[in-house]
């Protein structure tokens, strides 16, 4: 059990279980599927609580068992062929004296005869309750993934159920159950709920047995009736598989931090020809004023852009930090070897023509990926289209980049052309700190990014464009350790790539890849974004202003509409309107035209004047119960709010802005974005802004931040 699991749950566990027992046999017997009985011997030993499960092997012994254990009883198929009993046939329920159980054993046997009959499960009938379902599979990503959801209907059709990485924390299970569609029928309905801390209880439990036996593949405990207080596990199927391998040990992402900040860089394929690749990334770095020494190599030309330039990078005269190599792929393996033997311990190939072109990219990649280890050596790329760290004037990028200024937000993308699209795109609104681009992740990987960029002071909000992760779980635990400190946010695309199926349990027929991905977010206090509007919507709100102080938004407009849609914005993302107190509020109604009917939102019509909104804020910026503001501006005059909004002292309450159709006066939203006042286009963007930074600021409270 990982350390948090141990603050939250301590399992006492005997040296000699009689469940485990029953999974070294099946293991030695190269059996996959556990039976129930050895299922629920597992599960007891854990101490879940089960209706039990006893093994017969004649009417005589199904009789005793019966007696035993208590009527009314069920009796169960046992078979090392059949894995749905209930859909087979091979349960019967409520019996409730010997001869019904004689009768139903001798149905069972005769039905699976032939079939790997082993014998009949008796075990006592439960009283009904809530019908949930829990689960366990194996993600390969992410590794073993527990799953919770309602059972019946709600799991069969409606797939209302969560996930987290194995393994979990306390506050991770109470999430799993508060998050499902169907949480009001256990918080309670009409006289009946069910028992939270129970219920939590089990997901540590099933947590913690799973971290400790990775044989486990998958788990189906469906159904568990769950009672006002406890629950009872009423059929467990447990499937076996090889134990993973442990992941290597990764290597350290602190000596990353010479990628954004060397002291010296190295060209290798720098051109004197304009346009060529080598010529754009050696002009960006001399562009951009990098304080460092540049050298550039060319074997046929003694300068590069009027820099003395190198045959080899063997022949540079000084240890180089970082070589950026930008030569054809075949002759890439060779340019990584010059550079390990030069002592350069950073190595970013921007060229392209690997893996992405087929079997013979493949090749050389395991080639330069086998030459870099060997040389100890990281590698990032190829594919590529390196690093901009913009407090450091490090610009490597292979399309030419005009002036940037220092910003707060760092991008990582797996797609170069990407990041350097939206980096044109957006400069002139947005500062980046940094863009790093990782191409086909040979080696250092989004995992090492983010982990560099999270202990960067320089950056203080993290965009990510993913389209896959390495090492999951890894990943995992590097976000869940930034996130308190600094929000990340996250587009992955492929939102509908079907994930890993197996037909052997509910849960890994649920578990589609995207799902997962969206689950383990969740877990790390991640933001996902829909799409890379959203994305930067995001990053410009948490980079320029400060989180909610509470719940409440108090909103300005000047068209009812659209402060009725900023209204229904802050309902749907869990804020509310705040409410002034009663002196506040008779300052406000002297300052208001007759016309003005509401309170919050205050609509002043097409008469909203620069004045009127300053006058207006002000008196909310002294409630305490506005922790945010959305201001609706007339799009027509833009620009004669921006002094106004500028001069405001909000006291560390945010404020986003709205204007409608806002593409046709960009110049007057880029005044307002560079004096860090975001501008929005629909008020409902802006209201699902201001929620993303009030979860993300509780989230922060819920870490001890």
């Amino acid at each position: 059990m990982s350390r948090n699991s141990v603050d939250d749950v301590v399992i006492f566990i005997e040296s000699e279980m009689i469940g485990m027992r029953y999974l070294a046999e099946a293991l030695s017997e190269g059996r996959r599927y556990l039976l129930e009985h050895e299922s629920k011997g597992i599960l007891d030993d854990w101490g879940l609580k089960t209706t039990g499960a006893y093994l017969a092997r004649s009417e005589d012994e199904a009789a005793d068992l019966a007696r035993s254990v208590g009527y009314p009883v069920v009796l169960k198929v046992l078979s090392t062929q059949v894995v749905h009993k209930s859909d087979q046939g091979g349960v019967r329920l409520n019996l409730r004296d010997e001869p019904e159980v004689r009768k139903a054993y001798g149905e069972i046997a005769e039905a699976f005869r032939g079939s790997g009959l082993v014998g009949v499960s008796v075990q006592k009938m439960a009283a009904p309750g809530i019908e949930v379902i829990v689960g366990v599979t194996r993600d390969p990503t992410f590794g073993p993934m527990l799953m919770f959801g309602l059972g019946g209907i709600f799991v069969e059709v409606m797939k209302d159920v969560s996930f987290r990485s194995i393994p979990i924390t306390l506050q991770d299970a109470s999430d799993m159950v508060r998050e499902i569609k169907g949480y009001p029928i256990i918080r309670g309905i009409r006289g009946i709920s069910g028992d939270e801390e129970a219920l939590q209880d089990l997901l540590m439990r099933v947590s913690a047995l799973v971290e400790a036996n990775l044989e486990i593949e998958e788990m189906d405990l469906n159904p568990v009736f769950l009672y006002q207080q406890g629950y009872t596990i009423v059929d467990a199927r447990i499937m076996l598989g090889s134990a993973p391998r442990s992941p290597s040990a990764h290597k350290p992402a602190e000596g990353l931090r010479t990628l954004f900040y060397p002291r010296s860089v190295a060209v290798l394929g720098a051109s004197n020809v304009k346009g060529k690749l080598g010529w754009n990334v050696f002009h960006n770095l001399l562009s951009h004023g990098f304080a460092g020494r540049l050298y550039p190599v060319n074997p046929r030309s003694a300068e590069v852009q009027g820099v003395k330039s190198y045959p080899s990078i063997k022949e540079v005269p000084v240890k180089v930090d970082v070589a950026i190599v930008l030569v054809p792929a075949t002759a890439t393996p060779q340019a990584i070897r010059d550079c390990c033997e030069a002592g350069i311990k950073y190595i970013i190939v921007e060229s392209a023509g690997f893996a992405e072109l087929g079997e013979s990219g493949k090749k050389i990649e395991r080639e330069m990926l086998s030459i870099a280890e060997a040389g100890g050596c990281r590698l990032l790329g190829p594919n590529c289209s390196g690093i901009i760290n913009t407090h450091a004037g490090v610009v490597e990028s292979i399309g030419v980049v005009d002036d940037l200024d220092p910003g707060k937000i760092g991008l990582i993308a797996q797609a170069g052309v990407y990041a350097a699209g939206y980096l044109w795109g957006m400069r002139r609104m947005v500062d980046f700190g940094a863009v790093a681009t990782i191409g086909n992740k040979l080696d250092v990987n989004e995992t090492d990014i983010l982990e560099t960029l999270g202990a960067d002071d320089n950056i203080q909000v993290i965009c990510m464009y993913i389209e896959d992760v390495k090492a999951g779980r890894r990943f995992l635990d590097v976000a869940s350790r930034i996130t308190p400190k600094k929000p990340v946010i996250v587009l992955k695309a492929g939102r509908t790539e079907a994930g890993i199926k197996a037909v052997s349990s509910h849960t890994a027929s649920l578990a589609g890849n995207d799902q997962i991905y969206s689950a383990v977010f969740r877990q790390a206090g991640m933001i996902r974004a829909r799409d890379n509007d959203h994305m930067f919507d995001l990053a410009r709100a948490f980079a320029s202003q400060p989180l909610p102080k509470g719940q409440g938004v108090f909103i300005v407009t000047y068209a009812g509409s659209l402060g009725v849609a900023a209204a229904d914005g802050v309902s749907a993302g869990g804020m509310r309107l705040s409410e002034l107190s009663g002196d506040l509020k008779e300052r406000l109604i002297k300052i208001l035209p007759a016309y003005v009917g509401g309170l919050n939102p205050v609509d002043y019509t097409f008469d909203q004047s620069p004045e009127q909104v300053k006058k207006t804020v002000e008196i909310g910026v002294e409630s305490d119960d506005v922790g945010a503001f959305i201001v609706v501006l007339q799009t027509e005059i833009l620009g004669t709010f921006f002094e106004a909004l500028k001069s405001i002292d909000f006291r560390g309450k945010p404020v986003v802005a709205v204007a409608a159709c806002k593409e046709f006066v960009l110049e007057d939203v880029i005044r307002f974005e560079k004096a860090k006042i975001p501008v929005y286009s629909t008020s409902e963007r802006a209201a699902e802004v201001l929620a993303a930074m009030y979860h993300y600021s509780l989230w922060q409270k819920r870490a001890g931040r």
